[in-house]
């Protein structure tokens, strides 16, 4: 009785959004389970019925980042783009207002620099970047690129975009705030696609 009450008074959301603020302000080596249960109120005993160990719950925190960008790209690549954009354009702005709206996650995702936590992005960063490849490939001419520019093509503009974003990120501005470069980049890197 007492377990299903905790388990509905302490949601999984609510645990993983308490935990990435945690990871993001403090750093994964300074955060606990039990300092993740004092911030969120509960004993640390508690986070154990959703999460066994503090990696499992930052996994979680990966997995759940990457499925929201992966939705945001698979929705900006089946509408149609706003006069004056190609598809690929779109779908990179698209890649850049996750980046700037969603700074600690973006940071988690593709910027974090401890070697046991880049175990557990690096195979998410590559399903990413393989998604954003097969949606840039899909839009590439088809007698205008080698094989190899085909698949090294979309590699390169997802590296350029990790870069505008990586840069811009530091100073918290807004996607609206940039949006003028932003555009200016994509339309750039697009030119001869």
């Amino acid at each position: 009785m007492a377990r299903r009450a905790v388990e509905q008074e302490l949601s999984r959301e609510r645990i993983l959004e308490a935990a990435r603020h945690l990871f993001i302000t403090k750093g994964y080596r300074a955060i606990s389970m039990r300092s993740i249960g004092q911030h969120l109120g509960y004993s640390h005993g508690s986070l154990y019925y959703h999460f066994k160990e503090k990696a499992e719950l930052f996994y979680a925190i990966v997995m759940e980042d990457f499925r929201a960008l992966a939705e945001i790209l698979m929705q900006a690549v089946n509408k149609t783009p706003p006069e004056g954009l190609s598809k690929p354009e779109q779908l990179m702005l698209e890649f850049i207002r996750f980046g700037l709206e969603n700074p600690y996650q973006y940071e988690i995702m593709f910027m974090i620099r401890d070697e046991e936590l880049l175990t557990y992005c690096r195979s998410e960063q590559s399903r990413c970047l393989e998604l954003f490849a097969s949606m840039i490939r899909q839009h590439l001419g088809q007698g205008d690129h080698s094989e190899t520019d085909r698949q090294r093509i979309p590699h390169s503009l997802f590296l350029s975009l990790h870069g505008f974003v990586s840069y811009y990120i530091q100073d918290r501005l807004t996607f609206e705030e940039i949006r003028p470069a932003a555009l200016a980049h994509v339309k750039l890197m697009c030119r001869n696609i």
